[in-house]
C-alpha cells in the first residue's frame, strides 16, 4: 500500500515536471515573438498564487511607455496559454495605470499583473530595479504539489499528536 501511494506522489511529481517543461516553452516562445517585433522593451507582469488562480502578463513597449502588443497567461493549472490582449495595444502603460475607470473593466489579475509590469517599468526609468527583478531562479518545494504533501504531512502531523496526547 505504501509502495503504491510512494508511486503516485512520484508519478504525480514527474508529470507535473513534464507539463511545466511546456508552459516553460509556451513562456519562452511567446517572450521571443515579442522581442522580435522590434526594438521594443518587454515588461513581465506577475501574480503568482499556489492554489488559485495565478497571472503571467508579458507587454513590448516602446522607450515612451506605449504599448505595442500585450499577453496574458492566466489559470490554475499548467495548460494555461498566453492570449493576447488587443484592448491594451497603442495604448500608454503610465496613462493606463493611472486610469481608475479602465483598470476597474479588467478582472483583478489581469489589473494586478499590469500594475506589478507598471511598477516595474518605473523602477527601470528612475534606475531602482532591484537585483530580485532580475533573479530567475526557482524554488522547486513551492511547486504545488510539494506544498500539498507539506500541508497534508502538517495535518497528518496535527491529528497523530491529538490521538496520542
Amino acid at each position: 500500500m505504501i509502495i503504491l501511494i510512494g508511486l503516485i506522489v512520484v508519478g504525480a511529481f514527474l508529470l507535473q515536471g513534464l507539463f511545466g517543461i511546456f508552459q516553460i516553452k509556451n513562456f519562452s516562445r511567446n517572450y521571443r515573438e515579442l522581442r522580435l517585433l522590434g526594438p521594443y522593451r518587454i515588461l513581465i507582469g506577475k501574480n503568482p498564487k499556489r492554489f488559485f488562480s495565478g497571472s503571467l502578463m508579458l507587454i513590448a513597449i516602446d522607450n515612451d511607455g506605449n504599448i505595442k502588443e500585450a499577453r496574458l497567461m492566466q489559470g490554475v493549472t499548467v495548460f494555461a496559454k498566453f492570449r493576447t490582449l488587443k484592448k491594451l495595444e497603442g495604448k500608454n502603460i503610465a496613462v493606463l495605470a493611472a486610469d481608475y475607470q479602465e483598470l476597474k473593466r479588467m478582472n483583478k489579475l489581469t489589473r494586478q499583473c499590469l500594475l506589478n509590469a507598471y511598477k516595474t517599468f518605473v523602477d527601470f526609468k528612475t534606475q531602482k530595479l532591484s537585483a530580485s527583478a532580475y533573479d530567475t531562479s526557482v524554488n522547486v518545494f513551492n511547486m504545488p504539489l510539494f506544498t500539498k504533501i507539506g500541508l497534508m504531512a502538517n495535518n497528518l502531523k496535527a491529528n497523530m499528536s491529538k490521538k496520542f496526547n
